[in-house]
């Protein structure tokens, strides 16, 4: 199936640009339309609040081969903006949640308790886990007395691990390489506003071979979660939602159709923050985890010496070798593993990481003080990892071709003119086989898949563009057709994949793969 938005616009099969909305959502209340189009967040002075980082949870038990821990998905009050309350739902109650720290090939099993008015699902993203514990979007874990009845029967049809009231545990075997993950909610047609009320969290996986490196670490390896959101006046987090009890229609208000954009950068929960440096080498574990924005990062002023960024890892791990970028451009979901050395920068300089697809507030995101002279033994080898063993694509037994397209369907999002179905199986490649897909987008959207990692391949019949390096599972597609080549398994099973623009995720671009 080939086609894009152009072709597609000239037969009339588009709903329209970017349009990703339900019957009927143009009916609704004018007010509550112009409520949208008019809320602004209260003004908040930047670089004053200090970089948290999140805290690091603690197992409650271990074994030999496995570290256990529980956590309580529950509503708190934070002050994000100062001398603002604003309530979150939070991973033990914390925006972001706890940062899991895990070995590779020691098994973590979480149990989560849901203390929610909502379902919810757990994925942990860039994860090589089992079907049952991926966080499929119907297996839904209720409020411990919800009445599962009370929902629509397709939030809980297909389900791949049935659901559970009150808790229920993960197992995560963790049998890949050292990585940056995440871990955030998964909910059938609710994703984006459970997300965006605080369901996000650090899962890092750490081995050997990471730690033979004399890369920073310590209190100069700091995880960075990027993130917009708009408030009310009273500090209150603002969300389109069609129903903003999440428990009846789903979907946005028009304002939000190609995904909903927040007038205040937050970063690890704070806005703009400001973070104290010495005059040495730092490594930042970054993530996107915006539901629709795109960030293309620089440093403001530019290094007197080198690149702004020195990539060592993706979303799979380390690569084999480092690669330098004056600028670094970051879809949702995406994961980059930099280094940036304050050495270039003389004490006293203020170095602002800015946004280039912003615009003011946006267009800046948080600032770096180098504020003392320390001595720096990390170092930034040429050979970071053994070579990366891609699959090759001689070896491809099926070639896939999915284009991914909002605004189809009577508005919803679909991949290949179709929107979601939990009982579909769109694609079935064989375990352990090797295939080639083609993915194809018109306008922009960050491709994910579950399960397993990708090399791409080549992006609009070209070689991959300089942020395509390494392991990937999210890749951004901004009007491009891009080839990627993975290798299904360990395991069996039916996993989805999707946009990670949420908005459009939960408009239904998502399907559905079973390794067969």
């Amino acid at each position: 199936m080939e086609f894009t938005r152009r072709q597609l616009t000239k037969l009339g099969l588009t709903a329209g640009v970017g349009v990703a909305l339900p019957v009927g959502a143009l009916s609704r209340p004018v007010a509550r339309l112009l409520d949208a189009s008019r809320v602004a967040s209260p003004e908040v002075e930047r670089f004053e609040t200090s970089l948290p980082v999140p805290p690091t949870a603690e197992p409650v038990r271990t074994d030999e081969t496995t570290d256990y821990y529980e956590i309580t998905q529950q509503e708190e009050t934070a002050e994000i903006l100062p001398g603002y309350e604003t309530t979150i739902w939070g991973y033990d109650g914390l925006f972001p949640g706890p940062t899991i720290e895990a070995q590779s090939g020691r098994s973590v099993v979480i149990e989560q308790q849901n203390e929610l008015p909502v379902p919810v699902s757990v994925h942990l993203h860039g994860g090589v886990t089992p079907p049952e514990s991926d966080g499929y979007p119907t297996d839904l874990l209720f409020p411990p007395d919800f009445d599962h009845d009370a929902i629509p029967s397709h939030h809980t049809a297909g389900t791949v691990d049935g659901f559970s009231h009150g808790t229920k545990e993960y197992t995560y075997p963790n049998e890949q390489r050292a990585a940056t993950l995440w871990y955030h909610d998964h909910r059938m047609d609710f994703t984006g506003p459970q997300v965006y009320k605080g369901l996000a969290g650090f899962y890092i996986i750490r081995d050997e071979i990471e730690d033979d490196l004399l890369l920073p670490s310590g209190e100069k390896e700091i995880p960075l979660l990027i993130c917009d959101r708009t408030f009310r006046e009273d500090g209150e987090l603002y969300y389109p939602s069609l129903d903003p009890s999440l428990l009846g229609e789903h979907g946005v208000l028009p304002v939000a159709s190609d995904g909903w954009y927040g007038d205040t950068i937050l970063v690890n929960g704070a806005p703009w923050p400001k973070l104290d440096v010495s005059n040495t080498k730092y490594r930042f574990r970054m993530l996107n985890g915006s539901n629709a924005r795109v960030y293309d990062l620089e440093l403001d002023p530019v290094p007197s010496d080198g690149s702004a960024f020195v990539q060592i890892g993706s979303d799979g791990g380390l690569l084999e070798t480092p690669l330098s970028h004056d600028r670094l451009r970051i879809s949702p979901a995406e994961r980059f593993d930099v280094i940036i050395d304050f050495s270039n920068y003389s004490i006293g300089t203020e170095v602002t990481l800015t946004n280039r697809r912003g615009s003011g507030k946006t267009a800046d995101i948080m600032q770096f003080e180098v504020t003392r002279e320390e001595s720096d033994e990390s170092e930034i080898t040429s050979t970071l990892s053994p070579p990366l063993e891609f699959p090759d694509p001689d070896d491809a037994v099926e070639t896939r071709r999915f284009n991914f397209l909002a605004g189809m369907e009577g508005g919803m999002s679909t991949i290949n003119l179709q929107s979601f179905d939990p009982e579909r199986i769109d694609a079935n490649p064989k375990l352990d086989t090797v295939e080639i897909w083609e993915l194809d987008s018109d306008p922009a959207h960050p491709a994910h898949l579950h399960l397993v990692h990708f090399k791409v391949l080549s992006r609009n019949g070209g070689p991959p563009g300089p942020y395509d390096a390494g392991w990937k599972d999210t890749v951004f597609l901004d009007g491009d057709t891009i080839e990627v080549v993975a290798r299904f398994g360990p395991y069996r099973g039916k996993y989805v994949f999707h946009c990670h623009n949420l908005e459009h995720e939960d408009m239904m671009m998502m399907a559905n793969f079973e390794v067969v």
